[in-house]
C-alpha cells in the first residue's frame, strides 16, 4: 500500500508544478519575441564577461604608462609591432585594456548599490503598504524628504567627508535610491493587501511576518525586479558622473568617467580618449534600458505580444 500511495504523491506533486512551469516558458517565449530586449541582454550579458574576464582579455596593462607613447591614434603599432587597436592616452596607456578594465567599477556599483537600495525600498514598501497608519506616514514623509534634497549636494558632502572610493560610492547611491523601490511596492502592497488570498491567511490566523513574506512579497517582486534593472543603467550614469567629477573610483584604477575627464582637454586633438569610453557608456546603458523596458513588457499582463 505504501509503496503504491508513493507514485500517486509524485504524480501529484508534478501537477501541481506544470502550472507554474508552463507560465515560466510562456514568459521566455513572450520575451525572446522582442528583439529589442533580446539585444539589450546580449549586451548586458557581453559587459559581463568582458568585467570578468578583463584580465584575460586586456592586450596590455591598463595602468602602465609610456610618455613615449602617448596620444597615438587608433590601430597604432609601437616599436615590438603591438597594435593599440584604440590609441593610447595622454600617459601612454593603452585604450582598449583601460575600457576594459573601466567596466569592472561600472558593474560592481551598479549590482551592488542597486542591491543596497532595492532591499531598502522593499522593505520600507513592504511596511508602509501592509500597515498603513503611523508607519506609512512617517516612512513616505521621508521619501520626500529624500526626493526633495539634490543627490548630487549629498553625494558631494559624503563623499567630501569620507573620501572618494569604491564602497563609500556604493553606500551613497544604494542609500540615497531607495525612495522610487518603496513607493513601487508600496503602491503594489495597497492592492494586494485587500486581496482575497491575502485576507484568507489572516483569517486562518497567519502571522503578519509570514503573511508578508509568503503571500505579499512574492507578488510585488516583479515590478520591484523591473525597477532595478532600469535604475541599474541610472546608477552607471551616476557613477561615471562622480568620476567624471573626482569624486568616484581614484586613479590609477580605470573608470569609464575618469577617462571621459582625462580626455575633455584633448577632445580637438585627440578625438578616441573621450569617445570611446563615451561610447562605451552608451551602448552598457542602451542594453540594460532595452531589456528593462522589455522585462517590464513581458512581466505585464495586461500585454500581449
Amino acid at each position: 500500500m505504501s509503496g503504491a500511495a508513493a507514485p500517486a504523491g509524485t504524480l501529484t506533486l508534478r501537477g501541481e508544478r506544470s502550472p507554474a512551469v508552463r507560465e515560466w516558458l510562456a514568459l521566455v517565449r513572450r520575451l525572446v519575441r522582442r528583439r529589442t530586449a533580446l539585444f539589450g541582454l546580449a549586451v548586458m550579458l557581453l559587459t559581463v564577461v568582458v568585467a570578468a574576464a578583463a584580465p584575460v582579455l586586456a592586450p596590455f596593462d591598463p595602468i602602465e604608462q609610456n610618455i613615449g607613447d602617448r596620444l597615438k591614434p587608433p590601430l597604432w603599432s609601437d616599436e615590438a609591432g603591438r597594435r593599440h587597436v584604440l590609441g593610447t592616452d595622454h600617459l601612454g596607456r593603452d585604450l582598449v585594456a583601460r575600457v576594459i578594465h573601466g567596466a569592472r567599477p561600472a558593474l560592481l556599483v551598479g549590482v551592488a548599490a542597486v542591491l543596497i537600495s532595492g532591499i531598502l525600498g522593499m522593505l520600507a514598501g513592504l511596511v508602509a503598504g501592509y500597515f498603513g497608519g503611523y508607519a506609512d506616514d512617517v516612512l513616505m514623509r521621508l521619501a520626500d524628504i529624500q526626493l526633495a534634497f539634490p543627490f548630487i549636494l549629498l553625494a558631494i558632502a559624503v563623499i567630501g567627508v569620507l573620501g572618494p572610493s569604491l564602497p563609500t560610492i556604493i553606500v551613497v547611491i544604494g542609500v540615497s535610491s531607495w525612495v522610487v523601490y518603496a513607493r513601487v511596492v508600496r503602491g503594489s502592497v495597497l492592492s494586494l493587501r485587500e486581496r482575497e488570498f491575502v485576507q484568507a491567511a489572516l483569517a486562518l490566523g497567519g502571522r503578519d511576518g509570514r503573511v508578508i513574506f509568503r503571500h505579499v512579497l512574492p507578488n510585488v517582486f516583479t515590478p520591484w525586479l523591473v525597477v532595478a534593472t532600469l535604475d541599474m543603467a541610472r546608477v552607471i550614469v551616476i557613477e561615471s558622473a562622480l568620476s567624471f567629477l573626482g569624486l568616484g573610483v581614484q586613479p590609477p584604477t580605470p573608470t569609464w568617467g575618469g577617462m571621459l575627464a582625462d580626455g575633455r582637454v584633448y577632445i580637438s586633438t585627440a578625438w578616441w580618449l573621450a569617445t570611446f569610453p563615451g561610447l562605451a557608456i552608451l551602448v552598457t546603458v542602451l542594453g540594460i534600458n532595452l531589456f528593462g523596458d522589455g522585462l517590464r513588457d513581458t512581466l505585464d499582463p495586461r500585454l500581449t505580444v
